[in-house]
């Protein structure tokens, strides 16, 4: 049966489903139902995604949606496909700009604002394997001292590991629930499920019709799901196989064959390494090379 809505785990997908203009209303309920704040947010206004570093030489970093809220919170959203090498310390270097980039010239005391980056993931982590909470969807990390007590509450990572959620319809109680099940089986509905039929579900499902996207969308939307297939794929199957440190021939022939795809669709060095993770010299070298 044909797909009636995106994949959300798309970075096309992604984008028009919470990082437009438009998609404000999903993106302030869905951070309102996950985030663990004090008070609700109000309002957000979408920032600059690509972060520089001082200087011409640092790293930079491309988030998938980076945003504050009414009350000056950062607030980092991250969609990412599948397993790579070193995720967990790229998502502590992204939390860095958003913290850096409150520094004021002169007298400043030093006062920070919070910041959350949100990781959705569409694979689990290996950590988990051997601990009670393995099926867990949200994780919530915070620095902690040795006894375990919060010692500094303004920097929060909350990773949502989607496969562990397996909620049918009937079994929906929180708001969070109905966004985690929005998402995780969005590509599959043909139609809107009552549970969530409201108005805020109902706008998203209208961001997420295909029927209803122009030409040129549908074009970048197929090269889009097309790349997001080849590297789930390559790289589940590298895990599988446990040889996800390997150069094996099949894997290195996906690699290469995503990289070209991702640069005909106008993606950046720096994206395409996103991507992938691969660095940005494996991706010159394929590009360069006669394939």
């Amino acid at each position: 049966m044909q797909a009636k809505y995106v994949n959300p785990f798309t970075d096309f997908g992604f984008k028009k489903l919470f990082g437009e203009e438009a998609s404000k209303p999903s993106l302030l309920d869905f951070l309102n139902a996950l985030l663990p704040l004090k008070e609700t947010i109000v309002d957000l206004t979408f920032k600059n995604t690509e972060q520089l570093g001082y200087a011409d030489a640092d790293r930079k970093a491309i988030y998938d949606i980076y945003c504050e809220t009414d009350k000056g919170e950062k607030i980092i959203v991250e969609l990412q496909k599948a397993k790579q090498n070193y995720f967990k310390e790229r998502t502590v270097y992204y939390s860095t700009f958003p913290i850096r980039e409150q520094a004021e010239k002169g007298d400043w005391n030093y006062q920070l604002k919070a910041v959350y980056c949100i990781g959705i993931l569409d694979f689990t982590f290996d950590d988990y394997e051997n601990e009670p909470d393995k099926n867990q969807v949200v994780h919530t990390i915070k620095l902690k001292n040795q006894n375990g007590k919060v010692f500094y509450d303004k920097l929060t990572y909350l990773y949502l590991e989607m496969p562990n959620f397996r909620l049918k319809e009937e079994e929906l109680t929180t708001r969070l629930d109905k966004w985690l099940f929005f998402i995780k089986h969005l590509e599959d509905f043909q139609s809107i499920p009552a549970i969530i039929k409201d108005d805020v579900f109902t706008k998203a499902f209208e961001k997420a019709e295909l029927a209803l996207y122009n030409h040129a969308d549908i074009l970048s939307y197929e090269m889009n799901l097309k790349v997001y297939r080849d590297y789930k794929n390559t790289v589940d199957y590298a895990f599988v196989e446990g040889k996800i440190e390997g150069k094996i021939e099949g894997r290195v022939e996906k690699e290469i064959e995503v990289v070209l795809n991702a640069n005909k669709m106008g993606l950046s060095i720096n994206e395409i390494s996103i991507l992938t993770g691969l660095s940005e010299e494996e991706i010159k070298r394929i590009l360069s090379s006669d394939h």
